[in-house]
């Protein structure tokens, strides 16, 4: 009888998660969910010396009760056992809709967003810089938060801000890419 239960749940379980993703919170880029990002998006750190242009990213069909959202870039490649954070901002209004290439940026950002600390130990959008030889993956995540501001502490790490992202997030829809492996001539 157990057995037929879980059946039942696994089921139902894959049909909900069809539908959400049929008609559930999306995410779009002038980048292609799987594919190579291009070395005009690089930092210009690490070796690595491209503009740290950010892409477009452009979202809908957030879950109901959105008051605002965070908007993360993540490493999931990096070795240092937990990733590493290239770009946390948070607190953008809910009418939020859509950055331009180039956008996550202080400046750019809309009125009262805020960007956290990276692993770099600053503020600001550090775009992909794979190592020399390596492929690593990238996820670019929107986070539809209940919250119209984050309670996040000044000076707070991406640990910190990811913690507080995490706990006010209704929904997300990401984007996953690659960049390298780099291949730098001497």
């Amino acid at each position: 009888m157990r057995y037929k239960n879980s059946l039942t749940l696994l089921a139902a379980a894959m049909t909900f998660g069809a539908t959400f993703a049929a008609h559930g919170f999306e995410l779009k880029s002038n980048l292609r969910n799987g594919q190579a990002v291009p070395p005009d998006y690089y930092q210009n750190n690490f070796g690595c010396n491209g503009p740290s242009t950010s892409p477009m990213l452009e979202w809908k069909n957030p879950p109901k009760g959105t008051r605002s959202y965070a908007i993360t870039f993540f490493d999931k490649s990096a070795p240092t056992g937990s990733g590493f954070w290239h770009y946390l901002a948070y607190d953008l209004p809910a009418d939020t809709t859509r950055l331009e290439a180039g956008d996550l940026t202080t400046a750019k950002l809309p009125a009262g967003a805020k960007e956290g600390n990276t692993d770099l130990g600053k503020p600001g959008y550090f775009g992909p810089c794979p190592p020399v030889g390596r492929k690593h993956t990238y996820v670019y995540t929107v986070h539809a938060l209940k919250t119209e501001k984050l309670d996040v502490p000044a000076g707070a790490t991406s640990a910190i801000i990811s913690f507080y992202i995490w706990q006010n997030t209704l929904g997300k829809a990401s984007l996953e890419v690659t960049a390298g492996p780099r291949t730098d001539k001497k």
